[in-house]
């Protein structure tokens, strides 16, 4: 109840409430551009965060991350196009429902289902994260490091097809954090005479680069997207009878959806997917599935909306980004100086029910701004890509040069768009770089004040339960990743084998 309280009095006090419903209204725009996912929205969003009172900003992009979800819907059921990864989902019955005269039905739809999984994804959040914070007090340098090691460690699920892969990605990652002046002994290094590397570089130019400058240098030479009918498209809502059908595929695609938001690295792709796969087997109409099922958009409309909301589980409690959208918001914490993990809940709580507050405002606000953003998402992707690009580019730079006044940091973000360029065309995965960039301070610092503490034994990391817990955690997770690779792969053998003969 006190909570509750807290979370009505920083409404009327703080400017959380705008930015929520900012939040959401831009990610609603940027997931309705095709290629634009909400990674790269709320990377954009973030240079102008530097700025903004912390617990607004954060509660900025989460809540673009909440409307960039349900965006990526629009262009899928409207032109075949997901604006998000995970909208592909919906493409298979959304845009089949448009193509029959009933877009609006299925734009209702997916805006209703959403709605319903932000909410549950929200009371998912609140249920689960609040009972860690008791283990807050309890970690010492040794956990610390460990909480690190399993953050690293989920690059192993992370890293495509090829661990090896993966791994270097988290390596280079790990060497952009040693720069900078060292945690301990306080010795410049790598920084190569220049007074603007003594501090490292930032994770947030290195977040900008990678993600949004990478994909903006790759679609410049893509082919634009289809345009959008003449004709009128209005959202409509289902009927009473409609809501009764769609509870099931809705209930799924929820439960789904914490799992895997929970889970870091599974991501609302494989929710959306999973819960679309799940609805069918379930449903007394499956025939309709694949040629107009309303249950095919709600499913996975439910699920990547939970996600939303249910991937920030591990991010709030132990500090570890299971998804690119994760990444960004870490990003945007440490940036305002709030170091996620169990010690946010004690020293910074009002962080965290600003956040929860924040969230259900923008879930709230989703409903309604679903339909009145609508005609504006349909003139933006009638724009021709090379206005928008432009538009997205000078957004960037002028929002990163904001952060300090320096054109050294643009160079940094141009330096981090072209290495990302040359990750994608090599196959080295983004978010494992971006993982070993955002944790390499936390595990470098705690490693070497365990050894100091210790005297150089190692055994101390032993002799810390949360921290072999953890450890153990890690392995095991290491080792689960592997082991799935090897069966798929073993699956793929024997299918290849039964073809040839």
């Amino acid at each position: 109840m006190d909570a509750v309280l807290q979370g009505l009095e920083m409404l009327v006090s703080t400017p959380i409430g705008l930015a929520a419903v900012a939040g959401v209204a831009w990610g609603i725009l940027g997931g309705a551009l095709p290629g634009i996912s909400p990674s790269i929205s709320m990377a954009l969003l973030l240079p102008f965060t530097y700025g903004m009172e912390p617990n607004s900003a954060i509660v900025l992009l989460a809540s673009t991350y909440i409307g960039a979800e349900y965006g990526g819907s629009i262009p899928a059921i409207l032109i075949r196009t997901p604006g998000t990864n995970a909208a592909a989902a919906t493409v298979l019955d959304g845009y089949a429902m448009k193509q029959r005269g009933q877009g609006g039905e299925a734009l209702g739809i997916s805006l209703y289902s959403g709605v319903i999984g932000g909410f549950i994804g929200l009371l998912m959040l609140v249920l689960l994260t609040r009972p860690l914070a008791n283990l807050a007090l309890a970690f010492t340098p040794m956990s610390y490091f460990a909480l690190g090691v399993l953050g690293l460690s989920v690059i192993a699920s992370l890293a495509g097809p090829s661990i090896l892969k993966g791994l270097a990605a988290g390596l280079l990652g790990l060497m952009v954090a040693t720069v900078g002046t060292d945690p301990v002994s306080g010795v410049p290094r790598f920084t190569f005479g220049r007074p603007e590397l003594l501090d490292g570089i930032a994770p947030i130019l290195v977040m900008v680069g990678l993600f949004a400058v990478s994909e903006l240098f790759r679609q410049a030479g893509a082919r634009a997207w289809s345009a959008v009918g003449g004709e009128a498209t209005r959202i409509r809502f289902p009927g009473s009878r409609l809501r009764r059908r769609l509870v099931k595929p809705q209930l799924i695609g929820t439960s789904i959806g914490t799992v895997e938001g929970v889970i870091p690295g599974a991501g609302g792709t494989i929710a959306s997917f999973l819960s679309y796969n799940e609805a069918r087997r379930w449903s007394k109409f499956r025939d309709e599935f694949g040629k107009g099922s309303p249950e095919g958009i709600a499913a996975p409309e439910a699920a990547n909306n939970t996600v939303a909301s249910t991937a920030l589980v591990p991010l709030l409690s132990f500090g570890i980004p299971g998804s690119n959208s994760a990444a960004i918001l870490l990003g945007g914490l440490l940036v305002h100086g709030l170091l996620p993990g169990p010690r946010l809940f004690t020293e910074n709580g009002d962080a965290v029910v600003g956040l929860y507050t924040g969230l259900f405002v923008a879930n709230l606000s989703l409903l309604a701004l679903g339909s009145l953003i609508l005609p504006v998402c349909l003139w933006l992707v009638n724009r021709s890509r090379a206005l928008l690009m432009a538009f997205i580019y000078a957004l960037i730079f002028s929002g990163v040069y904001t952060i300090n006044s320096s054109l050294f940091d643009v160079g940094l973000v141009l330096a981090a768009g072209a290495a990302g360029v040359v990750m994608r065309l090599v196959g080295l995965p983004i978010l494992p770089a971006v993982l070993g960039v955002v944790l390499g301070f936390l595990v470098e610092s705690n490693y070497r004040r365990s050894l100091l503490l210790s005297a150089g034994d190692h055994s101390i990391f032993l002799e810390d339960p949360i921290a072999v817990g953890l450890l153990t955690a890690a392995a095991l997770f290491i080792a689960g990743s592997l082991g799935t690779r090897m069966w798929l792969a073993v699956r793929r053998e024997g299918a290849t084998a039964s073809a040839e003969r």
